[in-house]
């Protein structure tokens, strides 16, 4: 494949990707910042997270073990701070 196609289909899937992956980083801060100050509405926030990872993992933005992770990162926040 020449070189000019494979930049141009890069610049392509950066595109696509970089709306994903902003929304994506998006919720998990809303998520973690919701954890840290202890508020009420933070398992909502944990699940909007969840639901986004779950959607970038789907397109391939993230590897589907990755999105996994970090779900699990989130939920034990959450739990850590539900059983205090």
């Amino acid at each position: 494949m020449p070189a000019q196609k494979a930049h141009r289909q890069s610049v392509k899937r950066y595109a696509r990707n970089l709306s994903v992956r902003r929304a994506t980083r998006s919720a998990i801060g809303r998520a973690r910042r919701a954890i840290a100050a202890r508020t009420p509405e933070s398992e909502d926030e944990v699940r909007r997270a969840m639901r986004q990872l779950d959607i970038a993992a789907r397109k391939g933005v993230l590897h589907k073990n990755n999105a996994s992770r970090r779900k699990a990162r989130l939920a034990a926040a959450l739990n850590r701070i539900s059983t205090e």
